[in-house]
């Protein structure tokens, strides 16, 4: 059985985490293949969007402390590969966060590394690790208060409560909240749609946006400019000429 699942819907590539049994909690040779899978996407051109998921009907508990317990830990190194695998992968291409049952731990700051997250609507996502004193080492501490607020991120750190789906969404946590069972099928669905965008401008924008954050404002417009030249000369003008030809008027998407 293999711990990490690569499979293909068209464009969109479909990695679940395989340790049922544990409930995906990840331990080192897990990280290592999720590293691998996630590397992989990004250098495959014919894949646009990737999927994270678990298997067995929970997205990840975090880290395997079982295994820590044991004597096998995962990476700890300060340069690198996360203890999770791809959590510092500055990957180019969007993904997709499943959350289904529980996204605890280091399976919240898995979620969090992702650019999109949907949740079924009983799962929850939490610092659960707050019982044990193992810290966020997978950017949790520094995704969250970006995606969610200061006052709400210390909220969730220090007090390591469980959050359910609606308080999720109304957070900003997420992006959407779908019926239990429909997460994987929501997400591909997603993803067929974020493929279906002309794909440099997709990019460009995507790319623009976490740059952003770490650049002066007046720097971060320059940043944008930059990005958006490259992507008018790529998808602008043709996209331009099928709105002149009537396409895509009223806000339609079709074409």
């Amino acid at each position: 059985m293999a711990l990490v699942e690569a499979t293909n819907d068209g464009t969109v590539r479909i990695i679940t985490i395989n340790r049922p049994d544990r409930r995906n909690a990840i331990d080192y040779e897990t990280a290592e293949l999720l590293q691998g899978a996630f590397a992989s996407f990004d250098s495959d051109s014919d894949a646009r969007v990737a999927v994270l998921a678990g298997a067995g009907g929970t997205f990840c508990a975090g880290a395997d402390l079982v295994a820590i317990a044991g004597g096998t830990v995962n990476r700890l190194q300060e340069d690198g590969h996360g203890p999770l695998g791809p959590t510092r992968l500055q990957i180019t291409k969007p993904t997709i966060a499943v959350i289904d049952g529980y996204a605890v731990a280091g399976g919240l700051e898995l979620a969090l590394w992702c650019d999109l997250r949907v949740m079924e609507e009983d799962a929850i996502v939490g610092v659960f690790c707050r019982r044990f004193g193992v810290p966020l080492v997978d950017g949790g501490t520094v995704r969250l208060p970006r995606i969610v607020g200061l006052g709400r991120a210390l909220d969730m750190i220090l007090t390591g409560r469980g959050v359910g789906a609606e308080e999720a969404l109304a957070m900003g946590l997420v992006s959407r909240v779908v019926p239990t069972g429909q997460g994987l099928e929501t997400a591909i669905a997603l993803g067929r749609e974020l493929a279906s965008f002309p794909q440099t401008c997709l990019m460009n924008d995507r790319a623009s946006t976490y740059e952003g954050l770490d650049f002066e404002f007046e720097e971060a417009l320059r940043n944008e400019y930059r990005h958006g030249r490259i992507s008018f000369a790529a998808d602008g003008r043709e996209g331009a000429r099928h709105f002149e030809a009537g396409e895509g008027r009223h806000g339609a998407f079709d074409r």
